[in-house]
């Protein structure tokens, strides 16, 4: 009799039946049974209801996540009874098109099957819509943080573009089975070309941004069981796209680009250049993204968000974790409440968790 999980599921029914209004009798009729459950066969199955409830107070839960006014929208897509590459395939891109919605973004989670002793199900991406990354003789060509998977998936047998912005194949491997390889069609992802309400010469880059920003390599974790292929999206906030994916030095490193056709003087920090080229990259992705009719958010509209959920959260008598790091902006941080607060970075369960990469352990048992 597994005791640990036992207690898990306890813990998980009593907050999630009670925060649902369901009845004592309710809480002990369901608890009867998932002890039988995991007497029998070692573990428990979540009904609906408490799937769609642990998914979503994942998300409030979840420390890093600024956008946690919405948890009670997530769409929770149930898709635990697939069991072939395939069939989770199509379902990832059903995900992708309901979550798009022509640019009316939905914050979606998709569930697969539970990890058990004889089912385990991963998607090797980090998110469902990533660009490659490639290395070159003249340097690194398109994202830098997708060399490793990009060069998982070429030993796969995909063919590389070498383009700036090339969509990688999505990887799906259930239990140690080899993983199977799928080119995601054409007409599913939404990219925002990006330009500048005021600098003609910003499109003459052809830069771009996918819409939505769906994250498929954490693991759900609700009641003691655990979900290892979970993708969930929310939006875009500007200044993921503006002020880290284009301009961080370690990935598309845009500044010294943008900061030298602003005219600026990008040999002096006195100048202030990266500062006027973080804000100005900003407004290109907030413009575009608009101009589009693509949901994003800008980080003081989603700071002003965040507040008010700190307030319903304390008129529920909930506590409200956070990860400050995470959740002060990465451009004018000091000009948003959460900069001038402290928060307890407590993980509180269900909640979302970062699990190995999946290429790098099959890299190992290949070897």
């Amino acid at each position: 009799m597994n005791y640990d999980l036992l207690k898990e599921a306890m813990e998980f029914i009593h907050a999630c039946y009670r925060e649902l209004n369901k009845t004592d009798q309710e809480v002990e009729n369901r608890l009867n049974e998932i002890d039988i459950q995991i007497r029998n066969q070692g573990f428990y199955e979540h009904t609906s209801i408490e799937l769609e409830y642990g998914a979503k107070v994942a998300w409030r839960n979840s420390n890093r996540c600024i956008g946690r006014l919405f948890w009670d929208h997530l769409n929770v897509i149930d898709k635990r009874h697939l069991n072939t590459e395939e069939a989770i395939f199509d379902a990832l891109i059903e995900h992708m098109e309901f979550a798009t919605n022509k640019g009316r973004i939905r914050p979606t989670i998709t569930i697969f099957s539970q990890k058990a002793a004889n089912k385990k199900v991963r998607i090797w991406n980090h998110q469902l819509i990533r660009y490659a990354g490639y290395r070159t003789e003249q340097g690194i060509l398109g994202d830098p943080d997708s060399l490793a998977f990009t060069e998982a998936c070429i030993n796969l047998g995909w063919e590389p573009k070498f383009g700036k912005f090339d969509i990688l194949p999505l990887v799906i491997q259930i239990n140690d089975n080899s993983p199977k390889m799928f080119e995601i069609p054409d007409n599913v992802p939404l990219e925002v070309p990006l330009r500048h309400p005021n600098y003609k010469w910003f499109e003459d880059l052809q830069l771009k941004w996918y819409a939505v920003p769906i994250i498929s390599d954490m693991m759900l974790e609700i009641g003691g069981i655990t979900y290892t292929a979970a993708p969930f999206n929310g939006w875009y906030m500007g200044t993921e796209i503006g002020s880290r994916n284009l301009a961080d030095d370690y990935r598309y490193n845009l500044l010294p680009k943008i900061g030298s056709l602003m005219e600026l003087d990008t040999k002096s920090n006195i100048s202030l250049w990266k500062d006027r080229a973080l804000v100005e990259m900003n407004t290109a992705v907030l413009h575009s993204f608009k101009e589009d009719g693509v949901s994003i958010v800008d980080h003081h509209t989603a700071a002003q968000q965040f507040k008010k959920f700190e307030e319903k959260e304390l008129e529920m008598e909930r506590p409200v974790t956070g990860n400050w790091t995470w959740l002060i902006p990465p451009l004018a941080p000091a000009a948003t409440h959460i900069f001038h607060k402290r928060y307890n970075n407590e993980i509180i369960k269900p909640n979302y968790f970062h699990q190995p990469k999946p290429y790098k352990l099959f890299e190992k048992s290949q070897h």
